[in-house]
């Protein structure tokens, strides 16, 4: 099997803050001109600490349509409401998976236990393209926790493979998705080793959360970097310099035009102009501030 080779090795862009709660830096599309379709945006929020506060930070209702927001919690806390009548709490190792698809209001704030005693927090949200067909399908909520997490068990006390959706060594993670998608959290000791295998065509970008890792015996990563991947070959060997979360991401593109406003993500102009019209009309339903 070919390797999958390193396009290039990215560092993290200048931070900035979504609402008050989020310090962010934007890999993508943003930061870098890199296509990771279906991924069409990724937000890494390094780890930063937050003083203690009564009022939690956060960002208040905002409506979302044509795609699924991904958010995955390293360290702290984040509560969720949406217009559906979905709400949660996300505590590290937890996975929130929302589709906005047709049309959705929701709220993100730090959860009301951790904002009052404040400490390190750290998380990554995805925006995942939806294909036209699903575009306008009925929005929906997938909470997917740490503990119930299907996840593969390295050799040699290597760490493990926790699986938030696709297939790992013939292990299936909890998440449902529209289009092929492998998104793994790796979880490595010092020393350990793991094997990833993902079609050619597939996008494939690894976020080194925590540690460094070596790539395919040559290449070096550390905490904070983005490795993207060439669309060539299929097989990714990685050896943790120390201990280390890594998260993995593979899909397969979605071969359409993107037409972004904003939190819109669809096919056309006239597709944004009707989502602007049916949010100013109230048929994204009602979410209290």
């Amino acid at each position: 099997m070919e390797t999958k080779q390193i396009e290039k090795v990215l560092k993290a862009p200048a931070p900035h803050m979504v609402g008050d709660g989020f310090r962010v830096h934007n890999f993508f599309p943003s930061g870098y001109e890199i296509n990771m379709s279906p991924f069409f945006l990724m937000d890494y929020g390094s780890k930063i600490e937050f003083s203690a506060r009564k009022e939690p930070r956060g960002v208040g209702v905002h409506p979302h349509r044509g795609f699924e927001t991904v958010t995955i919690a390293y360290h702290g806390a984040v509560a969720h409401h949406d217009s559906s009548g979905n709400s949660g709490v996300i505590y590290p190792g937890d996975v929130q998976w929302m589709t906005a698809a047709s049309g959705i209001l929701h709220k993100e704030y730090h959860e009301a236990q951790y904002s009052l005693a404040g400490g390190p927090f750290q998380m990554v949200q995805l925006w995942i393209n939806l294909p036209a067909k699903d575009k306008m399908a009925r929005p929906k909520y997938q909470a997917v926790k740490q503990a119930d997490m299907t996840h593969f068990d390295l050799p040699e006390n290597g760490g493990k493979i926790e699986i938030i959706a696709g297939n790992y060594n013939g292990l299936k993670g909890n998440a449902s998705t529209f289009t092929p998608i492998e998104l793994y959290n790796a979880r490595l000791n010092k020393g350990g080793k793991a094997t990833f295998n993902f079609p050619e065509n597939f996008n494939t970008g690894f976020m080194v959360i925590e540690g460094s890792i070596k790539i395919n015996g040559s290449e070096t990563a550390v905490a904070d970097n983005f490795v993207h991947f060439k669309n060539k070959g299929e097989e990714i060997k990685i050896e943790a310099l120390e201990n280390s979360v890594i998260l993995i991401l593979s899909g397969e593109p979605i071969e359409e035009p993107i037409v972004q406003y904003g939190p819109f993500l669809m096919n056309t102009e006239a597709e944004i102009h009707q989502a602007i019209e049916d949010y100013n009309q109230g048929r994204f339903g009602y979410l209290e501030e």
